[in-house]
């Protein structure tokens, strides 16, 4: 269940090899314990008024839709230091991308822009419906995978909020015994964030804020870079979370050339920021 683009290989998690990719990812992670993530839910149905824009209010306006959708995929790269990805023996490197199967475009909120784009990318939402992973299940073989809880493991997002928010209402729900919703205060939240994910968090579009004309979104800065993506699947999570990836070691290189010239910037979530 894997589709190749170039020499790195997407495996497509579902229902029934969601066991079996953990077993490889848990074997994985000793020496593999950098883990870029990108998700894609059905979009943003409450907007907030930029004249408002403030951590707080980000944060209630992030809630408010967090609260009443559900996660669609979550793309996984786990890779060393170097920016090696795993390749268990063999001549091609790997990636995760998970489906999820509580979203029903039929009844349930979302933004149908958004879910046009999801769908004009390719995405297959009766699919997903079928055969999809329970959200549950999965959050359970995280935890007790080694990712999570582990001040080792190093998390990198770009604008990382809603994928760690989808996350967090999930894992709080499942080992919290929490509603299914978002904690009412940010301070609660970033707690959190840290408790599940550890120390090791990089936003990937925070850090781009103390780089010199990098600016936008993923492609954009991915652009500026002068990465090649061309055989990147915009908006498929997997792909999404290896260029995020990419340009977190090429910003490294570039701009923050010590561990420690990066730890200024350790924990912080793009919108999120407390100070």
């Amino acid at each position: 269940m894997a589709m190749s683009y170039g020499a790195v290989m997407t495996r497509s998690v579902w229902s029934c090899n969601l066991e079996a990719e953990f077993e490889l990812i848990r074997r994985a992670i000793k020496f593999f314990p950098f883990i870029s993530m990108d998700t894609e839910f059905p979009g943003v149905i409450f907007q907030l008024d930029p004249a408002f824009r403030q951590p707080k209010n980000n944060y209630a306006m992030m809630k408010a839709n967090v609260d009443r959708m559900h996660l669609i995929q979550v793309g996984l790269t786990l890779s060393d230091r170097h920016g090696n990805l795993p390749t268990f023996g063999t001549s091609n490197r790997f990636i995760w991308e998970f489906n999820f199967c509580e979203f029903d475009v039929t009844r349930h909120l979302h933004a149908p822009q958004s879910i046009a784009l999801l769908q004009s990318q390719g995405m297959d939402f009766h699919k997903n419906r079928s055969f999809g992973a329970n959200i549950m299940r999965f959050v359970e073989l995280l935890m007790f995978s080694g990712l999570l809880c582990n001040n080792h493991i190093h998390w990198i997002t770009f604008h990382g909020a809603y994928d760690f928010a989808y996350m967090i209402k999930v894992l709080s729900h499942r080992f919290l015994h929490m509603q299914p919703l978002l904690p009412p205060n940010l301070g609660d939240f970033l707690h959190l964030v840290k408790f599940f994910f550890g120390q090791e968090v990089y936003d990937v579009k925070y850090l781009i804020k103390f780089c010199p004309n990098l600016y936008g979104g993923l492609d954009r800065v991915s652009k500026s870079l002068g990465l090649d993506n061309s055989a990147r699947k915009s908006h498929h999570a997997g792909s999404d979370s290896l260029v995020t990836l990419h340009v977190f070691k090429e910003i490294k290189r570039l701009y923050f050339h010590t561990d420690d010239d990066l730890k200024k910037y350790v924990g912080v979530v793009y919108g999120l920021e407390m100070f």
